[in-house]
């Protein structure tokens, strides 16, 4: 008799996976306890009734929603058989999203995408599941949000990468906001400090280029080498989430603010420092001068100077397109001494590394010393 499982599918082992992280989905609903987002559980059951209170919210309240994935990170993750770290990646992307314009992250659900959960010898992938489950909790707990689902597809070919097990994970945020405070970017005015939250890894950006240079310095098995072992720890560092700092600073969706002029916030992603901070910058016609940015991570200074082998070292300008830098979050204001103090007390390293310009460009020092040629901050259509 042909089964389900001849194509690829085990039922079995599914439930048993989906367990693993509604159970650790369930530890963060102690997150949202009390607060806007607190999780009502009628049934408690994978696919049972849960739901959040909203009523009584004041009328200025708006919320939306927001998607994004891992990327290609998670190839290191197979590499190392390391995944435990992966969740702070996926949930950083989301939630560190929202806050650049005034929203209070509250309610994360995602989708684990798996090439197939029985392994080769006939067992299952379960320490695997194991540790993307505890990576779930400590992310959901960092960023003060509740996880409200733990779902998981097995799509055996259509999911390929490093090994045997491979996945894609990619989420969705709900977010909520005080309309009257949202973070436009309007404000910005010429002497506006911007202040720079420090980031010790790639996050889930420009990692095609990192892996590529790491295979082109050691050989398409890089990572089994002592040297390209460890740089494969430093770049599957996880990713800092910066937003319950950010939120406490302009007080969340219901909370009032500790920072009362935050001006601007660019996470900077894709496209790096002149993209992102680019797109903060342009409602005020504004533009930046950044002389005392964070030092770049061991790892972006060693795969810049070195690049490909058949293109060389990565140039400044590219550099700061592609990658962080060390820079995950900017914030600008004229309360500098605030967004650091408060950036501190969550444990994270913060400086003044510029200040908003009247000329529609972003310049920016290189950790080389040497002043990168202006981006120009272009109107969109």
């Amino acid at each position: 008799m042909t089964t389900y499982e001849d194509a690829g599918v085990h039922n079995d082992l599914k439930r048993e996976a989906s367990k693993v992280l509604y159970e650790a989905a369930k530890k963060t609903w102690e997150n949202r306890k009390g607060n806007l987002g607190e999780i009502i559980t009628p049934t408690d059951s994978f696919s049972g009734l849960r739901g959040m209170r909203v009523g009584g919210l004041p009328m200025t309240t708006i919320c939306n929603l927001g998607f994004d994935g891992v990327g290609t990170k998670m190839e290191i993750g197979e590499r190392i058989d390391k995944h435990n770290t992966i969740a702070f990646d996926l949930f950083a992307m989301v939630v560190d999203d929202a806050v650049v314009r005034g929203a209070e992250p509250v309610l994360v659900g995602s989708i684990l995408d798996v090439n197939s959960l029985k392994a080769p010898d006939e067992t299952a992938y379960m320490k695997q599941l194991d540790q993307l489950a505890d990576g779930y909790v400590k992310a959901a707990k960092a960023a003060n949000v509740a996880v409200v689902n733990g779902e998981i597809a097995e799509l055996g070919a259509r999911v390929s990468g490093y090994g045997a097990f491979n996945y894609n994970w990619g989420a969705g945020i709900l977010w909520f906001a005080n309309e009257n405070r949202a973070i436009t970017g309007k404000k910005i005015r010429l002497g506006h400090e911007i202040v720079a939250l420090r980031e010790y890894g790639p996050r889930s950006n420009g990692l095609s280029l990192m892996r590529k240079t790491l295979a082109d310095m050691y050989c398409p098995e890089w990572h089994k080498t002592p040297e390209g072992n460890a740089l494969a720890e430093q770049v599957l560092r996880p990713s800092t989430i910066y937003c319950t700092a950010i939120s406490e600073m302009f007080g969340g969706a219901l909370g009032e603010p500790k920072v009362d002029d935050i001006a601007g916030v660019a996470h900077i992603t894709g496209g790096g420092i002149p993209e992102k901070l680019a797109r903060v910058l342009e409602p005020s016609e504004c533009g930046a001068a950044l002389d005392n940015l964070w030092e770049p991570p061991h790892i972006m200074r060693l795969l810049k100077e070195t690049g490909t082998k058949a293109k060389g070292p990565v140039s400044d300008e590219d550099a700061y397109k592609t990658w962080n830098m060390g820079n995950g979050m900017l914030v600008i204001t004229s309360r500098s001494y605030d967004v650091i103090k408060i950036a501190e007390k969550h444990g994270l390293e913060a400086q003044v590394v510029g200040e908003v310009t009247g000329t529609p460009t972003i310049q920016i020092k290189s950790y080389t010393g040497k002043w990168i040629p202006p981006f120009p901050i272009e109107k969109s259509a």
